[in-house]
């Protein structure tokens, strides 16, 4: 399903009512330094991720996840509405009249996981593109009305950064997708390289397999690029925790390809401790940037 942003909320997030305490978790981390009401608005808008997501995972023989959804997009319109018809959406609504949170990512962030009942694989990088800016920017920029920022450029960053992070996850689950009979590299990209869906399915490590690897990674490393020259120095400070989530990422994209891009043998990942010295550094950084400012 969702294996950018939303794929690590479903470990991150044990429940709707509580952000997660699991230490394995990299979004832990990213939010473990936001104030109280601030984590209370994350909560609220991962459990919604978690609720869309698996609707379209996890639902059981007999249900239509597609009724399931549409009814999701009426309860948004009925919370921006002022009148939300479950639990669920009058804690969401609090967090969306609170921080003044848009609602067309919310409906983007549906419609991206509807994408996963209809698709399996992408022809294009534009129509993966689109799937990734539904399921991750989209969520970014809610992220960044609770944070709080001064600069329009930063709903850029929001979308960049969404778009790196989803595209190091598709390259990080490349081996899980597959098995569940889903290729998230674009097919233009596999006919470029040679390669094919027969040797994802047998897990073939070969040369063409690592040129189309290290294309698709070049490609993760340029969205980072362009999230970092598109985040003013003004919303630097405020932003630490989309920072921190960009800082792990990046790890775990270099840890990919000192992996030599086989992900098939090997299961990669940033160490708990690891990640805890990116928060711990990224957050001081941010506040020198903030004091430096202020200065």
């Amino acid at each position: 399903m969702v294996d950018g942003i939303t794929s690590v909320i479903s470990k991150t997030l044990k429940a709707p009512q509580r952000l997660a305490r699991s230490t394995g978790s990299n979004f832990y981390y990213a939010f473990l330094l936001l104030s109280r009401s601030k984590r209370q608005a994350i909560k609220n808008v991962y459990g919604f991720c978690r609720i869309i997501d698996d609707i379209v995972d996890e639902s059981p023989a007999g249900r239509d996840p597609a009724a399931e959804l549409d009814r999701w997009r009426e309860e948004i319109h009925a919370c921006f509405q002022g009148w939300p018809s479950t639990p669920f959406g009058e804690r969401l609504l609090d967090s969306i009249e609170e921080f003044d949170l848009p609602k067309e990512p919310f409906l983007d962030l549906i419609d991206g996981m509807e994408m996963d009942l209809h698709y399996e694989r992408y022809e294009t990088f534009a129509d993966l593109r689109e799937y990734c800016y539904r399921v991750a920017s989209a969520v970014g920029l809610i992220c960044i009305e609770i944070f709080g920022y001064q600069s329009v450029r930063t709903r850029e960053y929001a979308v960049n950064l969404g778009l790196a992070l989803q595209l190091t996850n598709i390259l990080r689950d490349l081996k899980e997708d597959v098995a569940r009979n889903r290729i998230y590299i674009p097919m233009e990209d596999i006919d470029r390289f040679a390669y094919s869906e027969a040797g994802f399915r047998g897990n073939l490590f070969n040369s063409p397999f690592m040129e189309l690897m290290k294309f698709e990674h070049s490609r993760a490393a340029s969205y980072f690029e362009r999230a970092a020259a598109s985040l003013s120095g003004e919303d630097r400070p405020s932003m630490f925790a989309a920072e921190t989530m960009a800082a792990i990422y990046k790890e775990l994209l270099g840890r990919i390809e000192a992996a030599s891009y086989d992900v098939y043998r090997n299961r990669i990942s940033v160490p708990k401790k690891q990640r805890l010295r990116i928060a711990v550094s990224t957050w001081a950084a941010c506040k020198f940037s903030r004091s430096q400012q202020d200065g």
